[in-house]
C-alpha cells in the first residue's frame, strides 16, 4: 500500500469529528485500522460502482488478507497450471489446532459447500431439517432445492434460538428428521447459544440425529457461557461443526472451509465434495491458521467498533440486538426494504430483510471510515 493510501491517526479523528468521537477507538487500534483500510470511496459515478460502496452488508472481513497470506497465494501461483502440487499440509494443522484426526476433517471449497452437502448426504424427499427461524437461509432453501422441507422453529422474545422448542420439534418429527441445524452464533441476530443449552439439545433429541453446527462467527465470542462444539465430535456425539475462512480470515472470495465430525459422519459428508478447492486457497488457509497476530487485531478493532458503533445507536434511541459476531441488527421501527434502498443511494450496503424480522437491519461491522459513512447517512436514512 502506498503512502499516498495510508490514513494517519490524525486524518482519521479529523474524519470522525462531525460524531465527536463516537468511533474513537484506542490508539493501537486506529494506526493498524487505519494501516489495512479499504481504498478511500471515490464519488458514486454509476449504481453498480462497487468499491466506491461502503460494504457493511455482508459480514465480511474489511481489512482484507494480511502480508502473509498474501505472500503464501502469491507463492503458489506457480503452481497454478498444474493438477498435482505440493500439498502445504492445511489437513494436519486444522488436526493439531483441534487435537483430530484427518479422518474428522472435511475440507471444502467455503463453509456453502460443506452446508450443501450435510444437506445432500441427510435430506432426501422424504426428510426434513429442523432450525429456528431466523436463521442462516441458505440451509432451508437448499433444502427446498431438493425437494425436502424445513421445520423452522421461532426465536424466543429476546431473539435467542428455542433449545426446548427444537427439542420438541425434532422429537415431533423423529421418523422425518434428517439433521437439526444450529448456526451458533446465530446470523442474523448475533446470539449465541451457551454451552450447557448445546448440551440439554444433544440430549434430548432423538438418538442419533446428526447436528449440524454452524461456528462461522466462533472467533469473535467474548460470552464465557459459549464454548465451541468441536468436542462433542470428538467424543463421537453425531454433531457436524462448520468452520469458515471467510470470517476472521478475510478469505471470503477465496472461498475455503472445513467441518469437525466423528469419522463415519466425515466419511458420508466427504462423497457429496466435488474435491474443487484450488491452489491458492489452501495455501492461503494455512498461511492464515499460522497467523494468530493479524486474526487477533481484526478481531481487537471489529469489537471494538461494534462497541462504539451500537452504543451511538442506543443514545440515538434505538434498540439493538446484543451481538456475539462481526454484525449486529439494530431495530429501525420501520420495514427495512427501503431503509436499505435508502443507504444504498447514500453509497453504503447494509445487510438484506430476514423475515420475520422485517423492522431489524443487520449491519456488518467494516473498517473505521465505512462505520462513520454508516452513521453519517444514519442520520439522514433513518432519522
Amino acid at each position: 500500500m502506498s503512502d499516498g493510501q495510508r490514513l494517519s491517526r490524525r486524518g482519521f479523528m479529523g474524519n470522525v469529528a462531525g460524531t465527536v468521537g463516537v468511533l474513537a477507538i484506542s490508539p493501537d487500534l486506529a494506526t493498524w485500522a487505519a494501516a489495512h483500510r479499504p481504498a478511500r470511496p471515490r464519488h458514486l459515478a454509476m449504481a453498480d460502482d462497487y468499491d466506491s460502496y461502503a460494504k457493511l452488508a455482508f459480514n465480511e472481513n474489511p481489512y482484507g488478507p494480511p502480508a502473509s497470506v498474501m505472500k503464501a497465494m502469491n507463492d503458489a501461483f506457480k503452481y497454478a497450471n498444474r493438477y498435482g502440487y505440493p500439498d502445504p499440509g492445511i489437513v494436519g494443522q486444522i488436526c493439531a489446532l483441534h487435537g483430530v484426526t484427518p479422518d474428522m476433517v472435511v475440507l471444502a471449497s467455503g463453509s456453502g459447500e460443506l452446508l450443501e452437502a450435510i444437506g445432500n448426504t441427510f435430506l432426501a424427499p422424504d426428510k426434513v431439517v429442523v432450525g429456528c427461524d431466523p436463521s442462516y437461509g441458505d440451509v432451508y432453501q437448499h433444502a427446498t432445492r431438493i425437494k425436502s422441507e424445513a421445520i423452522k422453529v421461532p426465536l424466543r422474545a429476546d431473539h435467542t434460538q428455542d433449545i426446548a422448542g427444537m427439542i420438541r420439534a425434532a422429537n415431533a418429527h423423529a421418523k422425518d428428521a434428517g439433521f437439526l441445524y444450529l448456526c451458533n452464533p446465530n446470523n442474523p441476530t448475533g446470539r449465541t447459544i451457551p454451552a450447557r443449552e448445546v448440551q440439554q439439545l444433544l440430549d434430548g433429541i432423538p438418538a442419533g440425529l446428526p447436528v449440524l453446527i454452524d461456528e462461522a462467527y466462533h472467533h469473535f465470542v467474548d460470552d464465557p457461557a459459549y464454548a465451541t462444539s468441536i468436542p462433542q465430535a470428538i467424543a463421537g456425539r453425531s454433531v457436524i461443526v462448520t468452520r469458515t475462512f471467510s470470517k476472521i480470515a478475510a478469505l471470503a472470495g477465496v472461498r475455503l472451509g472445513y467441518a469437525i465430525a466423528p469419522k463415519a459422519l466425515a466419511e458420508q459428508v466427504r462423497l457429496r465434495m466435488t474435491g474443487t478447492i484450488n491452489v491458492l486457497a489452501k495455501y492461503a488457509g494455512s498461511a492464515a491458521l499460522k497467523d494468530l497476530d493479524s486474526q487477533a487485531k481484526v478481531r481487537a478493532v471489529t469489537l471494538e467498533l461494534r462497541r462504539k458503533t451500537t452504543a451511538e445507536l442506543e443514545r440515538r434511541g434505538f434498540a439493538v440486538i446484543p451481538s456475539e459476531t462481526n454484525f449486529f441488527m439494530v431495530h429501525i421501527k420501520r420495514p427495512v426494504r427501503p431503509v436499505i434502498d435508502a443507504f444504498k443511494a447514500k453509497g453504503v450496503l447494509v445487510g438484506r430483510p430476514f423475515a420475520p424480522m422485517t423492522d431489524f437491519l443487520r449491519v456488518s461491522v467494516g473498517a473505521p471510515e465505512e462505520m462513520q459513512r454508516f452513521l453519517n447517512a444514519w442520520g439522514d436514512v433513518v432519522v
